[in-house]
């Protein structure tokens, strides 16, 4: 259903590839009952500026790199779920009668898209979802309506093309991150209208996701990330831009790095995840939260949630969305709990497989 398929609810089994300005990360999940495995993943550093704040620049660059994740993971599928950024694409819930066929629904929707996004129609790929009968009025539904620029979709599908693989599915990265929640929520107590943000620190970006019932209702994206770590590790070492990103994985640097590098840098997220949080208070009825839950490479710098729990007087957890999956033998595991926080978009890319 729908145009464009970010929304789509018949898939083929897919393996999730996370493109970010950094990295191309790939999952794929297996299911039997309600219990999930994971059978590939591997992650893969993108030559620098083949992808600037998630917008592909340089297409065969990362199909190269997609094609070495596919060699090393040993993935069968040739079917690929990506996402797009949730500033490349417009959304709104609006309201239909509850009596239209999928077939006038479509028509409906094309035919008053121009009132909702504004661009014109020819330069946008649009895309549908019910979502349920309306609260304000029951003998409508509440349809979300997702538009994103041509462009963004069908470089992503020619990157996949280069890389023998077929774009199954195109997704939104806040869904996904919603979709990887489920995984999360069944760890948490007293799960029922739990008020839960989700900050997910990547790279170059800080999105702040807070979902309630399983659903998103406030998204905010701002330019911040671990990338800011690596540049003062570079800066203050003379060290490049690889050895820097390594050194601060491996460890291996100066007496001083503790004090004076890391400490004010977790400061700085911590003062991050404060000001996302009161712009959601802002804009919300909401005026606290139950959790934050921790997601992307920076959550795993150690003590930081325990830093954001005592400075935010919040419970804080590191996201974890294999905590209750099997693994493959043929997957290392270790690694695999190590990168777990940054693997929320992915993980939620993978899932589509079981819609």
């Amino acid at each position: 259903m729908g145009i464009l398929s970010f929304l789509d609810k018949k898939a083929k089994p897919v393996v999730g590839l996370d493109i970010s300005s950094t990295s191309v990360k790939l999952l794929e999940l297996t299911r039997s009952g309600d219990r999930y495995r994971v059978e590939a993943y591997a992650v893969k550093p993108l030559p620098p500026n083949a992808v600037v704040e998630k917008n592909i620049a340089d297409p065969a660059a990362v199909a190269e790199v997609i094609k070495a994740l596919i060699k090393q993971s040993k993935c069968k599928s040739k079917f690929a779920a990506v996402a797009v950024a949730g500033s490349a694409v417009i959304t709104k819930v609006i309201d239909m009668p509850a009596d239209l066929n999928e077939d006038a629904m479509e028509n409906q929707i094309i035919a008053e898209s121009d009132q909702y996004i504004p661009f014109p129609l020819e330069e946008v790929l649009i895309d549908w979802e019910v979502r349920g009968v309306s609260p304000r009025n029951p003998e409508q539904v509440e349809v979300l309506l997702a538009a994103c620029r041509r462009e963004n979709v069908e470089v992503r599908q020619q990157v996949l093309a280069e890389a023998e693989l077929a774009a199954e599915k195109v997704d939104i990265e806040v869904y996904c991150m919603e979709r990887a929640f489920e995984m999360i929520a069944e760890q948490l107590e007293d799960q029922g209208g739990q008020v839960v943000a989700v900050v997910d620190i990547g790279a170059s970006m800080t999105t702040l996701s807070v979902i309630v019932d399983g659903k998103t209702v406030y998204t905010r994206e701002q330019l911040f990330g671990g990338k800011q770590l690596t540049e003062e590790i570079q800066r203050r070492y003379g060290l490049s831009r690889e050895e820097a990103g390594l050194a601060k994985k491996q460890g291996g640097l100066p007496d001083d790095y503790e004090m004076e590098v890391l400490a004010p840098f977790k400061e700085s997220v911590v003062q991050q995840v404060t000001r996302s949080l009161q712009f959601f208070f802002s804009a919300s009825q909401y005026n606290d939260v139950d959790y934050i839950i921790l997601a992307g490479g920076v959550a795993s710098l150690e003590g930081l949630s325990g830093l954001i729990e005592e400075k935010i007087g919040t419970q804080t957890l590191v996201a974890n969305p294999f905590a209750r999956m099997s693994v493959s033998s043929r997957v290392n595991a270790v690694a695999l709990a190590n990168d777990a926080p940054s693997l929320m978009i992915v993980t939620g890319l993978a899932m589509r497989s079981f819609d």
